[in-house]
């Protein structure tokens, strides 16, 4: 029985090794005449899909060169109008046939074309040359800018004296008296040509007796530059005196909430009709500038030198006689190593002017003609953070004499000094903290009777930019004045103001 279990084992395994072998014969057998077909068959669809897709590239090439050809035709026709067979012709290439399919096949030909600079003929070259360029003119919004300012004011949050006035600073300052509209100005400027530029600002907040709020013209002037750079000008109409920094200094840059007295007894308004002339390099032009934009609160582009002749009877008001008035000024804007602007000047002027306004009791030389001569020296170091800005005049003019009623040719003298400092702030914030000492002792020949003043007054503020539009200001301030006119010949005041002012810039 063992021995028949043992041949039945063995005929069994001996089936699954025969097995195995024809298994492993058949995996190793070569392929079958099927299985080249197939792959044959898929080589000849590659070739086919390749071939359809050069076809395609031939037809593209094919269109170019129709395209070509009928450009190339249509220059030449335009060259050679009346030529019924123009010399130059161009072959093109004719297009090759789409290629056999095959496992081999070439390259379509590239189509070589001729720049149609090579092509253009001397006439059309010069008709190009000759034809002119116009340029489109500039619109008139796009030479001229619009922007200005408005000054409200609160002048008597605290003070100690009704009676303490000055009609030259502010009309608001005494009893029965609010909020009140200082400023409102409007410019507008631009440049007429590359040689000439305009400027006009009026000012609707003039002040009038007891009215308010008229329309007043301020300024009205043309720039003529004599070369591009405009290093000389000269400027024609009504516009700034170029005397002293304070009085060209504009009142939307200036700390203090008003001129002083000792040179603002020049030129009342600080205006006149006259012609000037202004001179500057190029490079002291970008230094005014450069004050400007840095915020340092500079007096503008007055050149390096001006000099002019005016009216000299100030602003708005007709000439009272025959005399031109003369001023000269000199300034000169330093650039330190270290950054620091420091800007020296010193100025003049000289003339005839005819007092106007008397009270009945007041007599003068006769025709009320004095001479009227200033020289005034400034220095001004800007905020870096800290800045000091200080001027004196002296000079002589009509003076009213309360002893005798009689308006003198008496000398004068007075200037200021003001110390600030600069502190930049988080948020485009910018505080101005400042004190500023003023004296004058002289007369001031626009006002009645040539009004004698004696004034010693100082100030303390602070005023916030926040950002470029807004600008409120606190000020307080002490003085003693003495004042006197026909109608007043012994007058004298002390008193103090807390003010308030909220500048707006657009």
């Amino acid at each position: 029985m063992r021995t028949s279990y043992l041949v039945n084992t063995i005929v069994f395994l001996l089936c699954c090794s025969l097995q195995s072998i024809a298994a492993a014969e058949s995996l190793n057998a070569p392929p079958t005449q099927s299985s080249e077909s197939e792959e044959v068959h898929r080589l000849n669809q590659k070739i086919s899909a390749q071939a359809e897709q050069l076809a395609a590239q031939q037809a593209q090439i094919n269109a170019l060169q129709s395209s070509f050809a009928e450009q190339k035709a249509l220059l030449l026709n335009l060259l050679h109008p009346n030529a019924a067979n123009p010399t130059s012709t161009v072959a093109l290439p004719q297009p090759a046939s789409a290629p056999s399919v095959t496992t081999s096949t070439s390259l379509p030909t590239v189509v070589a074309v001729t720049p149609v600079e090579t092509i253009a003929s001397p006439a059309l070259k010069q008709e190009q040359k000759e034809e002119p360029f116009v340029k489109e003119p500039r619109q008139w919004f796009n030479k001229y800018s619009i922007r200005g300012y408005m000054q409200l004011r609160e002048n008597n949050l605290i003070n100690t004296n009704a009676l303490y006035k000055c009609d030259q600073c502010d009309k608001s300052i005494g009893p029965g008296n609010t909020f009140f509209l200082r400023r409102m100005r409007l410019v507008l400027s631009g440049n007429v040509s590359d040689h000439i530029s305009i400027y006009l600002q009026p000012d609707f907040a003039s002040a009038s007796g007891t009215s308010l709020n008229y329309a007043q013209l301020r300024d009205a002037y043309f720039d003529l530059s004599i070369d591009k750079e405009k290093e000389n000008r000269f400027r024609v109409g009504q516009s700034k005196i170029p005397y002293g920094f304070e009085e060209l200094q504009s009142s939307q840059n200036r700390l203090d909430f008003d001129r002083t007295d000792a040179l603002n007894s020049a030129f009342a308004n600080e205006r006149d009709l006259g012609i000037f002339y202004y001179w500057a390099r190029p490079a002291i032009r970008a230094r005014f500038n450069e004050l400007i934009s840095l915020g340092l609160k500079g007096s503008g582009d007055y050149g390096e030198l001006g000099a002019g002749f005016f009216n000299g009877q100030i602003v708005n008001t007709l000439e009272g006689n025959n005399d031109f008035h003369y001023v000269a000024r000199y300034t000169y804007p330093f650039k330190l190593r270290n950054g620091q602007f420091i800007e020296t000047s010193i100025q003049g002027y000289t003339g005839k002017y005819k007092v106007t306004s008397l009270s009945p009791t007041t007599k003068g030389i006769p025709g009320l003609n004095y001479l009227d001569q200033r020289i005034a020296g400034s220095l001004i170091i800007y905020p870096q953070p800290l800045g000091l800005q200080t001027e004196y005049n002296w000079g002589t003019g009509p003076e009213y004499n309360p002893a005798t009623k009689y308006i003198d040719q008496k000398n004068l003298n007075g200037g200021y000094a003001l110390l600030n400092y600069r502190q930049v702030l988080p948020r485009s914030l910018v505080v101005y903290p400042y004190f500023r000492f003023q004296y004058y002792s002289g007369g001031k020949k626009q006002e009645l009777d040539a009004r004698k003043y004696l004034v010693r007054e100082g100030e303390i503020g602070i005023e916030a930019e926040f950002g470029k539009y807004f600008e409120p200001t606190l000020q307080y301030q002490y003085g003693d004045r003495t004042f006197e006119d026909g109608a007043k010949p012994n007058n004298r005041e002390k008193g103090s103001l807390l003010r308030l002012q909220l500048q707006f810039n657009y």
